[in-house]
């Protein structure tokens, strides 16, 4: 259904991408000569220069409309090089130079540093043999070059720590952003744990302990934590006080009104919350109604659902229904926003109450470090003199060398570009990269 001359044009087009993407595989090759691709370059630009003779720019309308619908067009656009008047200005280097580097894996470094940064990236991880390879030097010097960058990583479980100092060694190496972060709480605990054993073991993970517990989160007080009824770590048993205190319960009720909790399930229940008529004034009246008493509104509270109350009801059809009673609902959610107010004020009364809750809540949720990467041990080598990078630029860095997935969302005018071209450098010196790509935003 192509008229003859669109033919033509896709003919050339195919022939021109057929040779850029054998161009590109020939660069990949570590085992290409310089000689083969120039020969396949020679053969790119007569086939480019013979196309765009007859039917003008690739980037042109005519040859856009014609192979746009392949998706190898926009590979054959970066051949050209446009002006601001869509002229060419010149053709791409790819005609011309080896665009392309094979990876090729480091073989070499001059320092623990480099060799650490080049074993995260060829080995995702910190791989002391390897760095050794690399360098030439010894575990242990490196493992001393590295004191504070790196540690031996024993996990978050108290309860399977080594127990004598020969074990010690089989556990890893982690950089210090990775181990100085997360779950901080247990990893001290387990630190802790494992210098308990003996003075040789406690000397051994010392450098560990000083540094999680310059780690360790800022504890929150009991008014910066915000407790609410519903809460499943709470324990049930203060549930059951608030209750008992709060609505009046009789000492003889207390042992068939409980207040429980299945894990499986995450549903709070309370135990024989219908015993409670209209003669109990605090069940009824003060934190209830008629229709709902406290209990049962608790129970909704503690499951996170609004009460509501329903009449039953018969349509003409003779058959029921049930339609909300707005009177008392409104009624009924008055009175458990009055429990939810008298949980706040009760929850904070009692200093050992208040002592053990802010304990646990900090044990739980407030355990966790975001990571964070320090790059005052990258040297920089052959930067500019006139050049000094500020602390947060070195670490931003260093987020890059390592993180493997960084945004550099800093403010303006605090040194974005200088990190970009730092990092890029870096990368490039110790082999981690060899072309670097920097995507950016168009309203950037």
């Amino acid at each position: 259904e192509l008229s003859q001359s669109n033919k033509d044009r896709i003919k050339g087009m195919a022939e021109i991408r057929d040779c850029m993407r054998e161009l590109i595989d020939l660069q990949m090759d570590d085992n290409s000569h310089d000689d083969e691709i120039s020969a396949l370059q020679l053969r790119l630009n007569t086939l480019y220069d013979s196309f765009t003779k007859k039917y003008g720019l690739i980037n042109s309308k005519q040859n856009a409309k014609a192979f746009s619908d392949d998706n190898a067009y926009y590979l054959l656009c970066s051949l050209e090089i446009l002006d601001e008047n869509e002229e060419l200005e010149r053709k791409s280097d790819f005609f011309t130079k080896r665009t392309i580097q094979p990876h090729r894996a480091v073989t070499s470094v001059d320092t623990s540093a480099e060799a650490l940064a080049v074993s995260i990236s060829e080995k995702a991880k910190v791989d002391m043999e390897y760095m050794s390879q690399l360098t030439g030097k010894s575990p242990e010097e490196i493992e001393s070059d590295l004191t504070g960058v790196i540690f031996r990583d024993f996990g978050t479980d108290v309860n399977s720590i080594p127990y004598d100092i020969s074990s010690l060694s089989s556990y890893p190496f982690v950089t210090a952003n990775e181990y100085l972060s997360g779950n901080v709480r247990k990893k001290l605990a387990v630190a802790n744990a494992v210098a308990s054993q003996s003075d040789a073991m406690r000397s051994f993970v010392m450098p560990n302990i000083q540094a999680l517990e310059n780690a360790q989160p800022k504890d929150l007080d009991a008014s910066e934590i915000d407790i609410r009824l519903g809460a499943t770590w709470i324990d049930k048993e203060y549930i059951n006080q608030f209750m008992y205190e709060t609505f009046n319960t009789p000492p003889y009720s207390r042992y068939s009104t409980k207040v429980s909790f299945a894990d499986c399930t995450a549903e709070w229940n309370i135990s024989s919350k219908s015993s409670f008529g209209k003669f109990d004034v605090y069940a009824s009246s003060v934190f209830g109604t008629e229709r709902v008493n406290a209990y049962k509104i608790l129970e909704d509270t503690l499951n996170l659902r609004d009460v509501r109350v329903y009449d039953t009801v018969e349509d003409p059809g003779g058959k029921e229904k049930r339609v909300l009673n707005v009177k008392e609902t409104t009624l009924a959610q008055q009175k458990q926003q009055a429990i939810k107010d008298a949980f706040r004020e009760w929850i904070w009364k009692d200093p050992d109450r208040r002592h053990n809750l802010v304990r646990e809540y900090n044990e739980r949720f407030n355990s966790t470090r975001p990571r964070e990467y320090d790059g005052g041990h990258i040297s920089f080598s052959g930067m500019n003199p006139e050049i000094k990078l500020r602390e947060h630029q070195q670490n931003a860095v260093a987020h890059i060398l390592y993180g493997g997935n960084t945004l550099l969302a800093h403010e303006v005018g605090a040194g974005k570009t200088y990190e970009m071209v730092a990092a890029a450098m870096e990368s490039k010196r110790i082999g981690l990269s060899h072309k670097s790509l920097f995507v950016v935003p168009n309203h950037l």
